[in-house]
């Protein structure tokens, strides 16, 4: 049961992933905390095809453009404010940004000053023995517990035995790039799809967005991080933090019947607000256990231009795809393209038991000329369309930085002429590369409209967790144009908010339109989205929320299904200690992206705060225990202090 409480308010999680295990699910009237619930089918497109108005129409935004309002139709925010009897707060300044906290819009925010720091200072509480100081000075203090923050301290940057003080060394930096193709330190592109807004049930009580698998955010800013400054702003998307980690759901056992999806819920109280709470939504899908493997009929379209000669860019692109044709069978095929000023066919589709054959044809790659990736683009579709087999999976992968400067140079230009290969069930996957002049935004959309999914890669270990760890949920859909639509219930609850996925806002109308697009599910993937809900005060609804999940299979002209559950009261904990420490370890990593892009919503937030809730849920993994240096990094870039202390 609920404590009565005023105003109390909900932290949403929504989490799709694609796993197998046997563990049976609990039905949705059995629902224990932390307990999976099964899906239910309750919408069968082929047998009731509800009449659409127009299959293209325009999609509806439900949030408002992130430009101030106008005075005569308030926002939501303000709305929501109203209802609560709060006060119109002042202006706050984030970094330099001016937002307004009544409205929760953030306005022309700028990024974080990315000037490099030196490490942060570590330093010892009052009880420290003066020896305990000199380790300190000489760089190896190991006492229980320590302070990071603020500058370093005479005698140059301590470590620590748990590798937690200091940042790591910026790597090497690559090799300069020869005029002309010299870029601009801040030539990078990025998008900022704002923040979004509270709404208010009684207006609109659904709230229906795509799913994303990308993670490309994530090594972004980890990377800036790793080399002396904050990630940009812009570069941040919450939703690709929170999806980049391992959680343990359970996949869908024999009484989830057809549905490819298992649903989990989760709640307990959110720690930076009495009256909070944090919940979490799992759908996991089918494995590659559950999955039959089908043969991947692969075409690599690499950019070769000249701004592409740095071994970050080229030289980890070859080394890269050579791990890639190292996990393919002699079921698979391979085909090379190249785009710099001109296109070229490096290698027509070849069995992949030919590896010599192709990896002779990665290596002899060299760069130089402009970039025409339109030209790329359309001469790799043209090739994955000779190998073409109905049943497998048939897939460009771009490798590039995205800058195009030749011909057709954005996104909706490059895919116009491609939309025929598209719905013909060709996919596209883009790996970003480098730094300098690179463009997320055009990475990020071309794998938005090509159907397929968005990495960015930073290191060769990287790679190796894409192309090997994560290959089949890379490659093999299990599910295609999957929308999610999480009805609240208006006795329950008063407002909600999104918690990321700013860019894949879908109308409500268009949750049943399947001429709309959506986002793609691999085998093995997990998806993670983040809700802030406002219960009302002295609410007796048993249940909060009904979630529906709506997708295709693979495969041209496949009809829609639809699966819905619902979340109940029953499942929330008493405090977040208890949760599962998949919730705990979503909500922290949410949280640092929340801080990260200079959330309005994240004023209560420190880092110090998030990096204790990261640290105990981490089961000790490699991504958890990196998520927590990257955290004392940011810390120190952002002049906070943060204690650490061993276990």
């Amino acid at each position: 049961m609920f404590t009565r409480i005023s105003l109390p308010s909900l932290l949403v999680t929504l989490s799709l992933t694609a796993c197998a295990t046997s563990n049976k699910q609990s039905s949705p009237e059995e629902i224990t905390p932390g307990a999976p619930v099964e899906t239910t089918a309750v919408y069968d497109e082929a047998q009731e095809a509800p009449a659409l108005a127009e299959a293209t129409v325009a999609q509806e935004k439900k949030s408002e453009d992130y430009a101030p309002a106008p005075a005569a139709e308030p926002t939501r925010q303000q709305n929501l404010d109203d209802n609560l009897s709060v006060a119109d707060a002042p202006e706050m300044d984030y970094g330099g940004a001016t937002t307004a906290a009544s409205t929760g819009v953030r306005r022309d925010m700028p990024m974080p000053t990315a000037t490099p720091m030196a490490p942060p200072r570590v330093t010892m509480d009052s009880k420290s023995a003066p020896a305990e100081r000199a380790k300190v000075k000489e760089g190896r203090y190991e006492s229980e517990s320590m302070v990071v923050g603020g500058t370093v301290a005479a005698g140059g940057p301590a470590s620590v035995s748990m590798g937690y003080a200091s940042p790591p060394p910026p790597p090497a930096k690559p090799a300069d790039i020869e005029a002309p193709y010299a870029v601009a330190a801040n030539a990078e592109g990025y998008t900022n799809y704002g923040v979004n807004p509270m709404t208010l049930t009684e207006k609109d009580a659904q709230s229906t967005f795509s799913i994303d698998v990308d993670t490309a955010s994530y090594t972004i800013s980890r990377r800036k991080l790793q080399e002396g400054g904050m990630p940009p702003v812009d570069s941040v998307r919450v939703e690709e933090f929170v999806n980049y980690f391992p959680y343990s759901y359970s996949a869908p056992g024999k009484e989830s019947g057809t549905a490819p999806f298992a649903v989990h819920l989760e709640a307990a109280p959110n720690p930076f607000a009495p009256s909070h709470h944090v919940v979490r939504v799992g759908v996991k899908g089918r494995d590659t256990e559950q999955v039959e493997r089908k043969p991947l009929h692969l075409t690599f379209l690499v950019d070769t231009s000249g701004s592409m000669s740095s071994a970050d860019k080229l030289g980890l692109a070859q080394k890269s795809l050579e791990y890639l044709v190292s996990q393919l069978g002699e079921e698979d095929t391979v085909a090379l393209v190249t785009y710099a000023g001109s296109t070229q066919v490096v290698l027509e589709p070849t069995s992949a038991d030919q590896r010599t054959k192709i990896t002779a044809a990665i290596q002899r790659l060299t760069s130089g000329g402009g970039t025409a990736m339109g030209s790329g683009m359309e001469l790799a579709y043209r090739m994955a369309d000779k190998s073409f087999e109905t049943g497998a999976e048939n897939r460009v992968i771009v490798l590039s930085d995205g800058d195009a400067n030749i011909g057709r140079t954005s996104h909706d230009e490059i895919l116009a002429g491609i939309t025929g290969y598209a719905k013909k069930g060709i996919t596209m996957s883009t790996i970003g590369l480098g730094m300098g002049n690179y463009q997320d935004t055009m990475m990020e959309q071309l794998a938005n409209k090509g159907d397929g999914n968005y990495y960015y890669i930073d290191s060769y270990d990287e790679a190796k967790k894409v192309f090997g760890q994560d290959l089949a949920g890379t490659i093999q859909v299990i599910a295609k144009d999957v929308k999610i639509q999480v009805e609240f219930n208006p006795e329950a609850v008063l407002a909600y908010r999104l918690i990321g996925y700013e860019n894949r806002d879908i109308a409500d109308r268009d949750f049943r339109n399947d001429a709309v697009d959506a986002g793609e599910i691999g085998a093995g993937h997990m998806v993670t989205a983040l809700y802030d809900v406002v219960l009302r005060d002295g609410y007796r609804a048993e249940n909060l929320a009904t979630v529906r999940l709506r997708a295709k299979p693979p495969g041209a002209d496949a009809p829609a299904k639809e699966w819905s559950t619902t979340l109940k009261g029953g499942a929330v904990h008493s405090e977040l200690a208890s949760a599962s420490k998949d919730m705990r370890l979503a909500f922290g990593a949410a949280c640092f992206a929340e801080l990260l892009r200079n959330s309005p919503y994240a004023e209560e937030m420190t880092y110090q705060a998030v990096y204790d809730i990261v640290r105990a849920a981490s089961r000790g993994g490699k991504e958890e225990t990196e998520l927590q240096k990257l955290i004392l990094t940011a810390a120190g870039y952002a002049n906070q202090t943060v204690k650490v202390a061993t276990r």
